[in-house]
């Protein structure tokens, strides 16, 4: 997980959240804080900037004073070059960190130095973890901004000569690919949107193409699975159901240990914000 300095979760509740990136307080719209109050109202008055949300899905963020571009945070030996974007993001998740924790735990226990595939791999988080555990990562976005933002970050953590390669490419084309080209993987990484683009068009919608996705990665590790993760933040998919489609789509459930459950960030006194859902296939040793 994040330490304190670098990230902490502050508040959240009517439809916002609170949090510290660094030594910046930054107060952001949030869905899931929708129909909650907050437990610690005088806490957002110090935030450094505020983000409001336009029709348009994008906004502006509002200060009272000059804030720097860009600013990096830590996590264990991975560092993250940190800008406030016209959609509200940052450029890390902060709930994923746990799961970066458990990559470099799959990892550090593989006999052999792993090959492992990160599909929709955003600003690199589960990339660099992969790597700096002594794994070689294919890297997969269909942004080439943001594969650019992934590899500043792999620099700024004194990883420019790790064993990664970055793919601007549909994640779906780039799995059939890799099948036709007999090319193999020991992991997969996949954090799906809920809708998006490819980068010459093409539609991925997380209800209609999953399922299809996930068989596919079932056949690309085949026979030397070391691990699969998948995390959602798709309403309507709650823990049970993600599991069903991970066992469907493997098929082989007795190999290895599945499991299902919320993702979330907890306030320093223990309130808990949901973020979406985390499922873990592990080879069963």
């Amino acid at each position: 997980m994040f330490t304190s300095d670098q990230h902490q979760l502050i508040d959240f509740g009517d439809g916002r959240r609170l949090e510290r990136f660094g030594a910046l307080m930054l107060d952001r719209p949030c869905p899931a804080a929708d129909g909650v109050d907050r437990a610690d109202p005088d806490a957002w008055r110090h935030a450094d900037a505020r983000f409001e949300r336009s029709d348009n899905e994008e906004g502006r963020w509002l200060s009272e004073r000059e804030l720097p571009e860009s600013w990096t945070v830590a996590h264990g030996s991975s560092r993250f070059e940190l800008k406030r974007t016209p959609a509200g993001q940052l450029g890390v998740f902060p709930e994923q960190a746990g799961n970066w924790d458990w990559i470099a735990e799959q990892l550090n226990q593989s006999p052999r130095p792993a090959a492992v595939l990160n599909l929709f791999g955003y600003t690199g988080g589960s990339t660099l973890a992969a790597a700096a555990a002594g794994a070689e990562v294919v890297h997969v976005d269909a942004a080439r901004n943001t594969i650019a933002r992934a590899r500043r970050n792999a620099e700024l953590s004194g990883m420019s000569d790790a064993p990664i390669r970055w793919i601007a490419e549909d994640a779906v084309k780039f799995v059939k690919r890799e099948l036709n080209r007999g090319n193999r993987y020991d992991a997969v990484i996949l954090d799906p949107p809920s809708y998006g683009h490819g980068p010459r068009g093409e539609v991925w919608r997380f209800s209609k193409h999953l399922p299809r996705l996930l068989a596919l990665c079932g056949r690309l590790t085949a026979g030397r699975r070391r691990f699969m993760l998948l995390t959602c933040h798709t309403p309507g998919y709650d823990p049970a159901r993600l599991e069903r489609m991970m066992i469907d789509a493997l098929n082989d459930a007795e190999a290895g240990t599945i499991t299902a459950r919320p993702l979330g960030i907890r306030t320093a006194a223990g309130r808990e914000l949901p973020c979406g859902v985390a499922v873990r296939w592990q080879h069963r040793v």
